[in-house]
C-alpha cells in the first residue's frame, strides 16, 4: 500500500462515526478521498466540513441507498463515471441489530431480509461492479463484527425464525465468508481484502439506535481501520479476520468450504440482475 497522499480511498457509510472519523482522518494525510453515504444534504455538508478541518479539497461524495440493489449499482456506476482508480476501498456502511428481542422482519426494497441486504448484499454488489477500478497493489476492508452467528441456508430470509440481532450476526458473518472468498480470487491482481471488527460497541449513532450504550471510542476504530489500510507489516496479508489490530478466528462456519460455495452461489442469484 502506497502513503495516502499518493492514494484514492472510497469510504461508504462516510457521513457517520467511524466512515466520517476516517475520511477526515485520511484526508488530514492528504488522500483523494470519496465518501458515500444516502443523505445527499448530510453528504454534502459532511464535505464542506472535512474541507475546512483539512484543508483538503479533493473530497467528492456519492449517494446511494444500501437498501436497494438497483440503487447501489447506480452507485457503482456513477463512481465508476468518475474514473478514479481506488487504491483503498473501505466497506464500512451498515445497519445495527435492532433489540434482541426484535420479532418483525423489516425488508429491502428488493423484498430481502433488511440486515442481509445492506450488511451484505449491498456490499458484494458494490464491490464487485467496482473491481475494475481497484489498482493492482489495493486494499480492501470489509467493516464487520465479532457479532456472528451461522447462517441458515435454509432459511437466508429468516421467514421461519426471525431476530434482529441474529439477523445481524448472520449478516455480518457472510461478510467474512465473501472476504475470505475475495481475497483468493484477487491473489494474482495482489488486490489484499481483509475483514475488520474494528472495536466493541464504539459511541456511534448507529450503537446508541441499535445496541445500547457504547463501550468504546470511534478513535479506537478508527485506530485499526488505519492499521488494515497502512500497516506495511500487512503487505503480505490478504483473506483474514481480525479483531481491532489482532488477526482472530471467525465463527466457524466462515471456514467451511462447502457452506461458502452454498453462500456465493446464493449470492450470485441475488445480484445477477445489477452486474
Amino acid at each position: 500500500m502506497k502513503s495516502l497522499s499518493e492514494s484514492t480511498v472510497l469510504i461508504t457509510g462516510a457521513t457517520d462515526g467511524l466512515g466520517k472519523m476516517t475520511a477526515e482522518r485520511f484526508a488530514k494525510q492528504g488522500a483523494k478521498v470519496l465518501l458515500h453515504g444516502r443523505n445527499e444534504e448530510k453528504g454534502f455538508k459532511t464535505i464542506e466540513e472535512i474541507q475546512q478541518t483539512t484543508g483538503n479539497q479533493n473530497l467528492k461524495y456519492f449517494n446511494g441507498d444500501f437498501a436497494s440493489l438497483q440503487s447501489v449499482a447506480k452507485l457503482a456506476e456513477k463512481i465508476i463515471a468518475n474514473s478514479e482508480k481506488i487504491d483503498l476501498l473501505i466497506n464500512n456502511a451498515g445497519i445495527g441489530g435492532g433489540p434482541k428481542s426484535q420479532k418483525q422482519r423489516e425488508l429491502s426494497q428488493d423484498g430481502y431480509e433488511l440486515r442481509w441486504s445492506i450488511n451484505y448484499l449491498a456490499q458484494v454488489l458494490l464491490t464487485r461492479k467496482l473491481l475494475p477500478m481497484m489498482k493492482d497493489h489495493a486494499r480492501i476492508i470489509n467493516v464487520a463484527s465479532v457479532g456472528q452467528a451461522p447462517i441458515d441456508f435454509n432459511d437466508i430470509n429468516m421467514e421461519n425464525h426471525y431476530e434482529g440481532y441474529l439477523a445481524y450476526e448472520r449478516s455480518k458473518l457472510a461478510l467474512i465468508m465473501f472476504t475470505f472468498d475475495l481475497a483468493a480470487e484477487l491473489q494474482e491482481r495482489k488486490i489484499h481484502v481483509n475483514a475488520l471488527h474494528p472495536s466493541t460497541l464504539m459511541r456511534t449513532n448507529m450503537v446508541s439506535d441499535h445496541f445500547g450504550p457504547a463501550q468504546t471510542s470511534v478513535e479506537k476504530g478508527f485506530s485499526a481501520v488505519e492499521y488494515l489500510a497502512t500497516s506495511k507489516e500487512l503487505d503480505e496479508v490478504t483473506g483474514k479476520y481480525f479483531e481491532g489490530k489482532i488477526q482472530a478466528q471467525a465463527n466457524a462456519q466462515a471456514y467451511d468450504k462447502a457452506a461458502r460455495e452454498k453462500l456465493g452461489q446464493i449470492t450470485k442469484d441475488s445480484i445477477a440482475a445489477y452486474l
